[in-house]
């Protein structure tokens, strides 16, 4: 079992983030959260969850212990597989999915694609009692001080990402073009997650 990785980060998108461990690069998804909280760096640590299935072999990669628990409670949920698990904290920080299930806010749930108001009602219930309210820290939320590239270089990696967590290409053209008229100035990762509460 992989516990983590640790080496050069070779290669990164806001859905996937390519480590270098002396010499063998492993290809991990990633959520919003751990592309912020890595975004810049030439080294990182990912601890990894490993999906096994007869047909294929992916691994999840988190920043920190806490999303990845976050992550490993969303699974074992019934109908909450991987990609809708890293599609939760992409639209939600740690800490705001904590507070979202403790305080039972099923409605902001639901704003997530893919998550309709059974399913939130369902991750609510199954999950209020294992989670422990203000045990989450925000450090992950959008990182000041970054200045964004060009943008048209944002809007173009904004669209890719979606479309690689599965948005069609054109609705994602649409949304992120008018979410960069309101905000210009929005690093990538913002504009994806306003993105991923719209479409």
């Amino acid at each position: 079992m992989i516990e983590y990785v640790k080496g050069e980060l070779d290669e990164l998108s806001p859905a996937v983030a390519v480590v270098d461990c002396r010499g063998v690069g492993y290809a991990l998804n990633i959520s919003l959260n751990t592309y912020s909280a890595i975004q810049g760096k030439k080294e990182c640590k990912l601890y990894v969850y490993e999906a096994i299935r007869e047909d294929a072999y992916n691994l999840y990669g988190f920043a920190d212990k806490q999303e990845r628990e976050l992550f490993l409670l969303l699974i074992s949920v019934s109908g909450i597989g991987g990609n809708t698990a890293r599609m939760i904290l992409s639209a939600l920080s740690p800490s705001e999915l904590v507070n979202v299930i403790s305080s039972g806010n099923a409605n902001l749930l639901k704003t997530v694609k893919g998550i309709g108001l059974k399913t939130a009602q369902r991750i609510i219930v199954d999950l209020k009692d294992k989670i422990k309210a203000g045990g989450a820290s925000g450090s992950m939320d959008n990182v000041p001080g970054l200045l964004p590239p060009a943008n048209a270089e944002i809007q173009e990696e904004a669209v890719a990402a979606l479309t690689m967590l599965g948005f069609a290409q054109a609705a994602s053209q649409k949304v992120v073009a008018s979410i960069m008229q309101e905000d210009p100035a929005a690093p990538v990762e913002q504009v994806i997650k306003l993105a991923l509460k719209r479409l």
